[in-house]
């Protein structure tokens, strides 16, 4: 019965056996067997294809369909439907350790339920495969596999009942008992199951909705889940355990590439390999296209091939093909498509953004949104894969996404200006806190942007742990304002930044912000902001040991001051002058320096400018050796730092008050004036200074004879200087193998508590 349709409805049709293998996707020698009676039918799944082919629908299509089940013997074959086992999988261990302990021995086996999750072409289905087939011999009862084409080239998710079917096939249920109301048909397939321990592999599903009604209902099934989406409904109401799947580690990756183009090649060229690695952004499905092109093309060097990532305006083209399934570009692109109007605008304004990592509220800015509005957009897009939210309200994505994102994107200066605005106002909020004192400069920084919402910052240590965490952010959205012509708000950027990297000592940024800071102000024709950015490169150098450099940028400044007749910007430069005198060993002129800085302080009516440079005559006085005039002038420091609340003024006079008790013998004194600085400095972040002072107690309790607690502080002093890249870290050092310490053994040096990033 069954080929006398097949004959009726191709002949219905026009078709001949050619006609209907070729649509059919079968072959013609099959067709004619099945019409001449040789063979009574084909497999369920060839008897839906000819009836997708003949266009049967309802009674017509179940009529077809079961003169094919009705002339099939009955079998009770366990299916095995997994996939093949991925070849070159590589890594992935802590993952498929995680899903084995999913089977522990003492864990009872109930309905498990694992999510493997993850960005496109991130290696979730092979994953879940290789791990199933490792497994596959603890379920006796077999293994189903469907590919819920969630994220597909069509578009069009598998409809859980068209899933169900499927299922209910593998488990050998003729289609004429498969009833058509979805809640039956997931009530047959609980059904069906029971009793049975199965491996269920369920491939690329859209969102929890279409998983739900394929879970089996008793103990005994594990159910593996493959999807792009976050499956949190799963975890939430279903007890899915999930794992989220990262780029692979750079290990993994060369591994990767080994199993596809030999070992001996990649070892042959390791430099070459860890730029494709990198230009790949370790994502297994841009790993394997380039594998496969080095290996259809063997005499092509790795480092040609790398040299290709590079070149181009984007790596995309180079990783395009003409199979969809293995084009990264249209891989990500079922990913994008899938999201609101509002979540995709903000994907693509995240490929502007300058670094891979931002903040709630400088996303926010990004979009010229509420906080409040973005955070749902963001959830989104950690829900599609297209964003990781490493901790708490940080956010970022791979390089090959953002790649993506930028292809989509327009140039958008109104964008670019809000994120250069964020980071502006919101270092400059910081930098307040770090140094509420800090000299005004005449001039005030630009208004920012409409829709920008700096970073909420509420004491010195979330400034600084702002300043941490945006970083690296903050210099390449410098370096983004520099290209884009932003020359106002590349200076006070810069100046935002300065305080913070004063206190971190950081020899490389410091100086190249300040840099970048001068070029602007002469771009800009600003005279006060040219004379800072002379004066703050002047200070920067002499502070970091280039009393050349800092000599000659002072004495730019100094001429600027005195064109704009700036007092205090003139006393600022004389005492600086003094110190680089100081350091070159010329003391008659450091002291001249800073007398003059007392001159023109006291005239400015700069009580806080007078204790400056009452403190750095003293402290020359101290390098001198007359230990009285140096406490004097200290403690005349210390009384008005005090009376004007300068707290950072005070830590620096306290420590030069005790370095003159120190010399003059008073050990006990100064120690309590050390501590009274340390205090200070650690209050404010001040790692340098911390450091600075943690020396100076040690020489006072090694002067003492207390040799511990010596050891201690010089151990912890020499942790941070060393740390800090600071020079006078050998110093530390050498006093930390003097023979009174040989024998001690070094105790642990205390804790420091990192501060909890501000949200940005």
């Amino acid at each position: 019965m069954f080929g006398e349709l097949v004959r009726t409805h191709r002949r219905r049709l026009g078709m001949t056996q050619e006609d209907l293998a070729e649509h059919a996707g079968v072959s013609v020698r099959s067709v004619g067997k099945w019409e001449s009676g040789r063979i009574a039918a084909p497999r369920l799944f060839t008897v839906r294809l000819l009836a997708d082919t003949f266009g049967l629908q309802g009674e017509e299509r179940d009529r077809f369909c079961r003169s094919a089940t009705d002339e099939q013997p009955e079998t009770d074959i366990a299916p095995a439907q997994l996939p093949p086992d991925p070849a070159g999988f590589t890594g992935r261990d802590a993952e498929m350790d995680r899903l084995t302990r999913l089977l522990s021995a003492d864990q009872p086996l109930g309905v498990l339920i694992s999510a493997v999750s993850g960005t496109a072409g991130i290696g979730k289905t092979a994953l879940a495969v290789h791990w199933a087939h490792r497994v596959r011999d603890r379920f006796p009862d077999g293994q189903l596999y469907v590919n819920l084409r969630g994220f597909d080239p069509a578009g069009t998710p598998v409809p859980p009942g068209e899933a169900l079917r499927g299922l209910l096939d593998g488990l050998g249920v003729p289609p004429l008992r498969v009833p058509e109301p979805l809640a039956t048909r997931a009530a047959l397939y609980r059904s069906v199951l029971a009793g049975r321990r199965m491996l269920i592999l369920l491939d690329n599903a859209a969102d929890a909705e279409q998983v739900r009604p394929l879970l089996p209902g008793v103990p005994g099934c594990l159910v593996v889940v493959t999807s792009r989406d976050r499956l949190t409904g799963l975890t939430i109401s279903d007890g899915a355990q999930p794992v989220l799947l990262d780029v692979l580690s750079p290990a993994d990756a060369r591994g990767l590439l080994a199993r596809r183009i030999g070992t001996a090649r990649v070892q042959a060229e390791p430099g070459a390999t860890d730029q494709i690695v990198d230009a790949c952004a370790r994502l297994p499905l841009a790993l394997a296209v380039i594998a496969a092109r080095a290996a259809a093309n063997p005499h092509f060097p790795l480092s040609a091939i790398a040299g290709e990532l590079r070149a181009g305006d984007s790596r995309l083209d180079v990783l395009a093909g003409p199979d969809p399934v293995t084009d990264v570009r249209a891989v990500f692109s079922w990913s994008y498509r899938r999201l609101s109007p509002g979540a995709a605008r903000l994907f693509r304004l995240l490929g502007l953004h300058p670094s891979p990592n931002i903040g709630t509220a400088a996303a926010a800015s990004l979009a010229g949104l509420p906080p409040a509005e973005v955070r749902p957009l963001l959830a989104e897009l950690c829900a599609a894969s297209l964003l990781t939210e490493p901790q708490p309200g940080r956010f970022e994505s791979h390089d090959l996404l953002r790649d993506y994102a930028r292809d989509l994107s327009d140039v958008d200066d109104e964008a670019l200006l809000r994120i250069v605005d964020h980071y502006l106002h919101s270092a400059l909020r910081a930098d307040k806190l770090l140094k509420f004192d800090r000299v005004r400069i005449g001039a005030e920084p630009p208004e920012p942007a409409a829709g920008v919402t700096p970073a909420v910052v509420t004491d010195n240590v979330a400034a600084m742990a702002w300043f941490t965490t945006e970083r690296a952010t903050a210099r390449s959205t410098l370096e983004a304002a520099v290209a884009a012509g932003l020359d106002l708000r590349v200076w006070w950027l810069a100046w935002g930044m300065n305080s913070y990297y004063n206190r971190l000592w950081d020899k490389h940024d410091w100086l190249d912000c300040q840099r970048a800071s001068l070029a602007a102000a002469r771009r800009a024709g600003q005279p006060a902001l040219l004379a800072n950015s002379e004066y703050t490169l002047g200070y920067a150098s002499h502070e970091l040991g280039d009393v050349v450099s800092s000599r000659r940028h002072l004495t730019a400044a100094l001429a600027l001051y005195e064109q704009l007749g700036d007092l205090s910007g003139r006393a600022m430069v004389h005492l600086n002058l003094g110190i680089v005198a100081r350091k070159e060993g010329d003391y008659a002129e450091a002291l001249a320096q800073g007398a003059k800085a007392g001159e023109l302080y006291r005239a400015a009516g700069s009580r806080v400018g007078e204790a400056r440079s009452l403190n750095n005559i003293g402290w020359c006085y101290l390098t001198m050796g007359e230990y009285e005039k140096a406490l004097d002038h200290c403690q005349r420091a210390a009384e008005i730092h005090e009376s004007g609340g300068s707290l950072l003024g005070a830590a620096h006079t306290w420590d030069s008050v005790g370095k003159a008790h120190y010399h003059l013998g008073d050990i006990d004194q100064a120690l309590e004036c050390y501590q009274r600085s340390l205090d200070i400095f650690v209050s404010q972040c001040d790692r340098q200074y911390i450091a600075i002072i943690l020396d100076h107690i040690g020489d006072a309790h090694q002067a003492a004879g207390n040799h511990k607690a010596a050891r201690e502080a010089f151990v912890e002093s020499l942790a941070i200087l060393t740390d800090l890249e600071h020079p006078d870290a050998e110093s530390v050092r050498a006093k930390l193998s003097v023979r009174e310490f040989r024998a001690r053994p070094i105790p642990g040096t205390r804790k420091a508590v990192v501060p909890q990033a501000a949200d940005s």
